[in-house]
Formats: C-alpha cells, structure tokens, sequence
C-alpha cells in the first residue's frame, strides 16, 4: 500500500498530516510512503527528514495522489490554488482519504469524494470509545487550542493574570470564566491557573465537576435532571428552561469576569449562541472574550470568524485553526493519531477494510459511491 501526504493548500494551515517519526513507523510496518516537496516545511520538518525516515519525496503532485492508495490530510480536500484542479479529483478512483473533514460543515467535498468513489474515513466520527482514543484528533487539537487561547486572552488583557506582591501594593489575580468543560475547556482552565489566574467554568454535563475542580477552578452550573450528552459523548440540545437559566448564570459570571474563554459545540461540530450582545455590554471595559467556536459561527453573538473586534471596550477575538499557530507539536500529535488508524487495521502486508469494526464503520463518511450518514 501506497501512502501519500501532501502539502496543505487551505490558506494560513501549516500543519502537515505525517510527520518523520510517524514515517519511520509506517515503514518499518513496510508500509510504503510518499511525500510532496515542502509538505513539512511549514511545521519545520523537512525534506531530508523525511528521508532518513524512509519515505520518498515526490515533487509531482498529480501524479503522487493519482497512484495512491491512502492519501493522509490534515483539512478536507479543495481547489489547488496552481493547479487549478480539485484535489479529490486528483485522486484514483476507489482510493481512500484519512482526515479531519467535519462532513455537517463540508458537505460539496463530501458529495466529489462519494463521485470519485473514495472511501474516505473522517477521524471527527471516530466514536469515542477507548480503543479510538490513540486516533482522537479532536481532543488533541482541542488541548492546543485551549492552551493557545488563553494565551490570546492574556495578551489581550490590559492586567496581569498572576496575583503579585509589589513594593506599590497588592495586584489581584485575573477573573478567567471558562465556558465548556470539554478537552479545549479544561485546558484552558489549566493553562489559566498555570498563570496564577482565579478560574470559574460552566458545562452543561454536572459530571465534569470533579474535572474542573480538580484543576485548581470553581465548577458553576445549572441543576438539571436532563441528560447533556449524547450515546458520543458531547453535548446535546437541551429544554429551554435549562437554557434560560443557563443564560442568567452566564450573564452574571460574564459581568464579573476580565477574560472569558467560549469553547461550546453541539455534537461536536455546532456552536450555541451563549453570550448575547447585551451581556458584552455589561462587562467591564478592558475585559475579554476569546470565542474557540468562532469556526461554527461563534458562542458570542458578536463574534466575527477570523477576526478581533472591540465592543464598548470589550475586546472579542475569534480565532480560526489555533492548532495551525503551533504546527511543530500540532503535526506530530495530529500525525501519531492518524497513524494509530492506518496501524490498528494493518494486517498481514495489508489494510484490513472491515465495516464489522465500530471505528471503520463510524468513521466512514463515503463508499463506492455513496455517502454514508452518521
């Protein structure tokens, strides 16, 4: 089997979907791979260590997915910008594809994989069992994300984070509210108390407590019999009593904190609307909100995708692909991920296509021909 990895093409992504030490894994599981010139480079792997991990490196981009059997990527295919031709297009029929390619979001790139006949795996359906967890790319660029966000946040902020004892007196710690308690959120809970801030996070799922207090935060919430998660694992629609009281415990933490950290998903890929204009409006001048579901349209009603603005004093950032911002370590744990799949199902020289696997049947999303529901 033919591997390929190629250069990402989606503007400001410098993540590469196969990193050396991956390469060296593969090949001695004699599994052959091939790479384009400059795939790494923006992640700082080069060429030369591709090599000396035993891959080829091919400058021939047409002609690298059109013989491969597997083609590795970090986003969903598109347009190549020089060529001029799609890149699922560039692919052989009845190839396969391994990335992260959030079908609900990306829905035209579904439907010319299923024309081209691939059967490509999206590892955002991966099911969260534990046998997966090696393959998880959501949680491991969640914890990059939550981790780089609060350093947006604290870099925003016009005080300090750490509480400080000074010849002029006593500066108070930051008020840092996290919004969503899954891997993105406790990270960022992490990397707030790591900075000396005082922490309070929010989750629709009360099971999470323990989790956040565990990390030096104060866990607040919504008593509420109903379940908040899905049979996955994330979060789930809720009944509008839940969310109207969601809201005034929100607006009453928002008003009080310096940074607000917004990390909401629905079903991993939709964003609820939590803080509304007016709750912008009544937080302090000065203060902060680093929106990480900008991409699914924002947790803040203000915020604008890929874009920093300031509203009555509030600075509110929505950043895209924070992972992209630490591509060296973003790569390697993206790659490792995506090799634990290629290896979990080679067997004896081959990869073992077996749709009785719960991870292989979850994770496809097209197949000869057709596309595959979740």
């Amino acid at each position: 089997m033919k591997i390929a990895v190629v250069r990402e093409i989606r503007e400001g992504e410098k993540r590469v979907a196969l990193v050396p030490e991956s390469c060296k894994k593969l090949v001695q599981a004699e599994v052959r791979v091939a790479v384009e010139s400059g795939a790494g480079e923006a992640a700082f792997f080069s060429d030369d260590s591709y090599r000396e991990a035993g891959g080829g490196i091919e400058t021939d981009v047409t002609g690298l997915l059109g013989s491969a059997d597997l083609v590795l990527k970090v986003q969903p295919p598109g347009l190549h910008p020089t060529l001029g031709r799609h890149e699922a297009d560039m692919m052989r029929e009845g190839a396969m594809l391994l990335g992260t390619l959030v079908p609900a979001r990306y829905p035209d790139v579904v439907e010319k994989l299923a024309a081209r006949k691939i059967s490509a795996f999206s590892t955002d359906r991966i099911p969260r069992i534990s046998r997966a967890q090696s393959m998880d790319t959501l949680s491991s660029m969640a914890n990059i994300a939550g981790y780089k966000a609060v350093l947006i946040a604290a870099n925003a902020l016009p005080k300090y984070f750490p509480m400080l004892m000074t010849a002029a007196g006593t500066v108070f710690p930051a008020k840092v509210f996290v919004i969503g308690a899954g891997v993105a959120g406790l990270q960022a809970i992490a990397t707030a108390r790591r900075l000396g801030a005082s922490v309070e996070a929010t989750d629709t799922r009360p099971a999470v407590k323990e989790q956040v207090e565990s990390l030096g935060a104060r866990f607040v919430g919504v008593e509420t019999t109903e379940s908040a998660q899905d049979v996955s694992g994330y979060a789930k629609e809720l009944s509008p009593e839940f969310y109207r009281k969601q809201a005034e415990l929100i607006a009453s933490r928002c008003a009080a904190a310096d940074a607000v950290i917004t990390t909401a998903l629905i079903g991993g890929v939709t964003a609820p609307r939590l803080i509304t204009a007016e709750m912008v409006r009544a937080m302090r001048p000065g203060s902060v909100i680093v929106d990480l579901a900008a991409e699914a349209g924002g947790n803040c009603e203000l915020t604008l995708p890929g874009r920093t603005v300031v509203e009555r004093g509030v600075t509110i950032c929505g950043p895209l692909n924070l992972p992209s911002e630490l591509p060296w370590h973003a790569s390697t744990l993206y790659s490792r991920n995506l090799t634990s799949f290629v290896l979990a199902f080679w067997k004896d020289g081959r990869f073992d296509f077996n749709l009785d696997d719960e991870i292989l049947r979850g994770a496809l999303v097209t197949h000869q021909g057709e596309v595959r529901r979740a």
